[in-house]
């Protein structure tokens, strides 16, 4: 039956013309109907479609058939989905008219309709070269668009559950484009058709449902469970207040920097407020982060880490001998053995060095890798990138990037002393409030987890020209983690200052808030909805 089916379909011109009615009787198209029948049921129980909202169609699997070709199955309009049974679907040429429609039902059922969606299966297929879609009714697909009404695409990364979508990794952007519903589900072919090409992309939004397309229909229940979990997962996100589009999820931001004074909405927690409704005393020193707050964070994951990544190998070459390389070997030396006894993932033994230069260097190279391949924030780690990236900044490769807003804001922090701060800071407030006293602030000081000699570099060499001079200090991960108390409460040692709660600590990620906070009641400005 299936030989015979295949040479019942005329294929010619790049189109079907002929299907005849022993092809759609063929193994092949019943099997299609049985599979949509039985996806469909399965779909319902699980959420992803509701009574009659949403459907599915898939193309009849034949070798002998060019893709573009091939027959299609689709659900029809109107009937519940787990009612569904292979008689009730539709088959369809590839140009979309109709081969077979199933027959009427006796009363109280409806006259048997072809999906209202259709004509966007026609364009996925035709656009996308699929060969399953499915067009889903998910609360969750209605909520992430709702989140935000005025974008025009979703947007997030470092989410598990994206490796789970072709083409993308851990580390990748998944980007689904929003299209603004309509009445009618055939009136959004137009918008489908306009809207602009995603390389990967296999799912489109449109405000209150969702469409997605895979290669095959074994793709699509995984397809949609994980785009399933990847739009509760930033539900839940927004809820906490955490942006799911940037690499970290740190705090929700509606501005392009955290300094900037003009149009930031931001949350500022700078002092208690006191029975009078006033601030109690402004702190005298201001420490800030970098990544994410004075610099975007594309920067350093899309600049500073892959340029550190690829001159690995290089630096160490060319600068084995050296006491500041044979310095930072040894800090790796004791970091990997630590790891090594720890099983962290992918570190590997470091041979001795009578072991021969290039067996040690491949060696430290491939931990290198490793380590920023994880983000990690350790010493070891950031010594020999700052070392790195020197060379780098001295050979004109790599140059500092700032928010557009910093470079001004600093000095007009300067130039105009407490009067623009305490404006600043009473600007940044969502309530009103009274500041009894103006202080001068003494210390403007950087702590990121980069190295201190990375952040001279970041902040030296700006197309702005030299930051550091509005800059009195600067703390990496020598003083303590980010995320723990104590480095705070080094940090305020360091400062001179009577006590930890005279530092205002600026950042983008809402752990290393907490952390500041804990540190005798430490200040700090961090960024939400």
């Amino acid at each position: 039956m299936a030989a015979a089916a295949s040479t019942a379909v005329t294929v010619n011109g790049g189109g079907v013309n002929v299907a005849s009615q022993a092809y759609l009787e063929s193994k092949a198209v019943k099997d299609t109907r049985v599979l949509i029948a039985d996806l469909c049921r399965h779909f319902y129980n699980l959420g992803w479609v509701s009574g009659t909202g949403g459907s599915i169609t898939i193309k009849v699997h034949d070798d002998s058939i060019p893709k573009p070709q091939q027959l299609i199955i689709m659900s029809p309009s109107g009937v519940q989905k787990e009612r569904m049974e292979p008689e009730d679907m539709y088959v369809l040429a590839a140009d979309g008219s109709i081969l077979s429609s199933p027959s009427p039902k006796p009363y109280p059922n409806k006259p048997p309709k072809c999906s209202d969606c259709a004509p966007l299966f026609l364009k996925a297929y035709d656009m996308r070269n699929a060969g399953a879609v499915i067009h889903s009714h998910g609360i969750e697909s209605c909520i992430v668009t709702m989140i935000k009404p005025f974008s025009k695409e979703f947007r997030i990364t470092h989410m598990e559950m994206i490796k789970g979508i072709k083409g993308h990794g851990y580390y990748d952007e998944l980007v689904v484009p929003i299209i603004e519903n309509t009445a009618y589900e055939n009136e959004l072919t137009d918008s489908l058709t306009k809207a602009k090409p995603i390389p990967k992309q296999q799912l489109c939004l449109f405000a209150t449902m969702a469409s997605m397309y895979g290669e095959t229909h074994g793709s699509m229940p995984k397809l949609r469970l994980n785009v399933t979990t990847i739009f509760d997962a930033a539900i839940k996100l927004h809820q906490l207040g955490l942006d799911w589009s940037t690499p970290n999820h740190g705090p929700i931001q509606n501005v392009k920097g955290i300094l900037g004074s003009d149009g930031i909405n931001t949350y500022v927690k700078a002092g208690m407020k006191d029975s009078n409704n006033e601030i109690e005393p402004l702190p005298r020193c201001i420490v800030l982060d970098i990544e994410g707050t004075t610099t975007p964070i594309s920067f350093v994951a899309d600049v500073l880490f892959p340029y550190a990544r690829d001159n690995v190998g290089r630096h160490l070459s060319a600068t084995y001998e050296t006491a500041e390389t044979r310095d930072d070997i040894k800090l790796l030396r004791f970091q990997v053995e630590d790891d090594l006894a720890q099983g962290v993932n992918g570190a590997v033994p470091i041979p001795p060095d009578d072991a021969g230069k290039e067996e040690v260097i491949a060696a430290l190279v491939t931990n290198v890798e490793a380590m920023i391949k994880a983000d990690r924030k350790i010493t070891a780690l950031k010594q020999l990138q700052g070392h790195i990236w020197r060379t780098g900044f001295e050979n004109n490769e790599l140059e500092g990037v700032v928010f557009d807003d910093v470079p001004e804001t600093l000095e007009k922090w300067h130039s105009l002393g407490v009067k623009y701060f305490r404006r600043f800071i009473s600007h940044c407030f969502v309530d009103e409030i009274n500041v009894k006293e103006e202080y001068t602030v003494e210390k403007w000081c950087i702590y990121s987890s980069g190295s201190r000699l990375a952040q001279r570099l970041v902040f030296g060499k700006t197309i702005y020209g030299d930051l550091r001079k509005y800059l009195s200090g600067f703390f990496d991960t020598a003083v303590g983690n980010k995320k723990e108390t104590r480095s705070y409460v080094e940090i305020s040692e360091y400062l001179g200052v009577d006590k930890p709660s005279e530092i205002l600590f600026v950042t983008d990620v809402l752990q290393e808030a907490i952390a500041a906070k804990g540190a005798d009641d430490l200040h700090f400005l961090s960024t939400i909805l």
